[in-house]
């Protein structure tokens, strides 16, 4: 029996792969941020984006190179992908909204959904529950939301004072733009052509309530690789997870 939501999910994606990762250095010296790989996995950040999106039911993808633009298009030629994918760069700078309203008009299939990921998050659950998340509410764009840990530990105290309780890396209270979206057809007309989506676009659908939050599910896996210690911490969970 099909199921009648699987008609609105996304079967294209768009990946932001152009940062300059310069905290992640040495690691970014001669590649760019997606192109490092996560100790003990044999494959870069972005070939675990790949199969993800692959595994959720995306059949191609627009991959946005910047920093090191070639190093990635040269892997993505000889590596065995689950996906079409199509490389853009961008001949001038033209900031976050821009870069990727220009990614997507690359992409195949512009009068459907579509999913975008940073190319430097690691993550793990259902796109299609966020899909369907995202048409439940009508939203023009759905952003997913993490709590990440805290890399300090925490303390509790009671009402006079005193500490009751250490708490080593806890989660934190907020929830925050995982990096990961789910993006109506319309959605790509209301991006600046230069500048940041985050400080108009964004803002703009809050007002107008057609911007939604889907709370990743506890026990998902998510992790930013914004530096070395996010790696070797990437590791160890993953061993942890046997993946």
């Amino acid at each position: 029996m099909s199921d009648p939501s699987a008609a609105s999910r996304p079967v294209q994606a768009v990946v932001l792969a152009g940062g300059q990762g310069s905290r992640l250095r040495p690691y970014t010296d001669d590649r760019p941020k997606p192109m490092v790989e996560i100790p003990g996995t044999g494959t870069p950040i972005i070939g675990h984006q790949l199969s993800w999106l692959a595994e959720e039911g995306v059949t191609d993808v627009v991959v946005s190179c910047g920093h090191l633009a070639e190093v990635l298009q040269k892997w993505l030629e000889t590596a065995d992908l689950p996906v079409s994918v199509t490389t853009v760069v961008e001949s001038e700078p033209l900031g976050r909204g821009g870069g990727l309203k220009y990614a997507a008009a690359h992409l195949p299939r512009p009068d459907q959904p579509w999913y975008a990921t940073n190319g430097d998050i690691w993550t793990r659950f259902s796109l299609r529950d966020m899909a369907d998340f995202h048409t439940e509410r009508d939203a023009l764009a759905t952003l997913a939301l993490a709590r990440p840990r805290l890399p300090w530990g925490a303390v509790k105290t009671d009402g006079f004072g005193r500490i009751t309780d250490f708490i080593e890396a806890p989660p934190s209270t907020f929830e925050i733009n995982a990096g990961v979206y789910v993006f109506s057809p319309e959605f790509a007309g209301l991006l600046p052509d230069r500048g940041d989506h985050e400080r108009t676009t964004f803002p703009r659908l809050a007002r107008e309530r057609k911007l939604a939050g889907f709370t990743i599910p506890q026990g998902s896996y998510w992790r930013a690789i914004d530096t070395a210690k996010d790696l070797t911490e990437a590791a160890k969970e993953l061993a942890a997870l046997g993946r």
